[in-house]
């Protein structure tokens, strides 16, 4: 994960708020520009130790700040600075162009997003353009999260702007750099998904040509799982219908990361790369393949579609077992009624 040195003031948040998103030559969603103009009300929950002393940076910095906290002392000390309190995280949503929650576990994360009045209870239509959580919690709690916000859409588009973005920006530096402005941000998960996406386009390669040649996901998958080949992408998160349960491809590829959202990655990822000129060939490939699978209306499917839908891979029960003729299984001394392999 990146890591960056940020204060909480008006400079530095201006600057964490301004990072333009320069169009690629495969950029297929419109590009993100964070104008610190667009941002002048801040809404922020979770006022303990490290939030009160970053919500304090802010209202130095002349921010109009609208803030909840489940502590009524410490709501009141902040309505007799005239700072602007709600009763609900859903409140604070509606008076405020970004929200920034501080909170100290993942089960607090949720409820103030999800929990009755929480922040995304006013159904599809959100207020607030962008949300930064700077908890300390499970990677996947953020990415259920940064989907839920992402499926979401403006109540009043602003500039290019039609759906909320949410970032996952956990901090270092404890209550001394809260209090001096120094916070290290960790911001965007971009050359994460970017390494789980270019994974799981080599696997579901590899599993797609070995079918071809013969030899079974399944078979393939205990090779590569005992061997050098072993990934999440294989044994945690495996493409291939039927080959394991509770996964999406068990299911039709529902109920994972769509499709769309791992293009936007991807493509914010190849122009991170433009930007700085690195040199990343496989950055520019990823978002073309995932973009043609959502063109041909697989958009809202689990990213591990790609090994049925771009590769054409079958599933586990549709396969047609062609071992027993295959040269390649015999020279790995393959036999269909082996049970090591089956």
């Amino acid at each position: 994960m990146a890591m960056m040195k940020m204060k909480i003031n008006g400079y530095r948040l201006r600057a964490l708020l301004s990072t333009s998103l320069s169009s690629s030559p495969f950029h297929s969603v419109p590009s993100r520009t964070f104008s610190s103009s667009s941002f002048e009300n801040v809404g922020f929950i979770g006022l303990g130790n490290m939030g009160s002393r970053m919500a304090n940076n802010l209202l130095k910095a002349g921010y109009k700040m609208t803030v909840h906290d489940v502590n009524c002392n410490v709501m009141k000390k902040y309505s007799d600075m005239g700072v602007s309190t709600k009763q609900t995280p859903f409140e604070v949503a509606e008076a405020s162009d970004v929200v920034i929650t501080m909170l100290p576990s993942s089960s607090h994360v949720l409820n103030v997003y999800n929990g009755p009045d929480g922040l995304l209870q006013g159904g599809d239509l959100l207020t607030p353009q962008l949300f930064i959580d700077s908890s300390t919690i499970d990677p996947q709690t953020s990415r259920k999260l940064a989907v839920s916000v992402s499926n979401c859409i403006l109540k009043e588009k602003k500039e290019n702007w039609e759906n909320p973005v949410m970032l996952d920006a956990p901090v270092s530096g404890g209550v001394v750099a809260a209090e001096a402005g120094s916070l290290t941000f960790m911001v965007a998960k971009i050359c994460n998904n970017l390494a789980m996406a270019i994974s799981m386009l080599g696997l579901s390669e590899a599993l797609a040509l070995g079918q071809s040649l013969g030899i079974t996901a399944s078979t393939l998958t205990k090779i590569f799982n005992s061997s050098s080949a072993r990934c999440w992408s294989s044994d945690s998160y495996n493409p291939v219908p039927g080959v394991m349960q509770g996964v999406p491809s068990s299911r039709n590829y529902s109920g994972g990361f769509a499709s769309k959202l791992m293009a936007k990655d991807l493509n914010l990822a190849a122009a991170s790369a433009e930007e700085v000129g690195q040199r990343c060939p496989l950055t520019f490939l990823a978002p073309n393949i995932y973009t043609e699978i959502c063109n041909d209306g697989h958009e809202t499917e689990d990213f591990s579609c790609v090994f049925q839908h771009y590769y054409s891979g079958k599933s586990k029960r549709n396969y047609v077992h062609l071992c027993k003729y295959s040269l390649v299984a015999k020279s790995i001394g393959f036999h269909p009624n082996n049970s090591r392999w089956t």
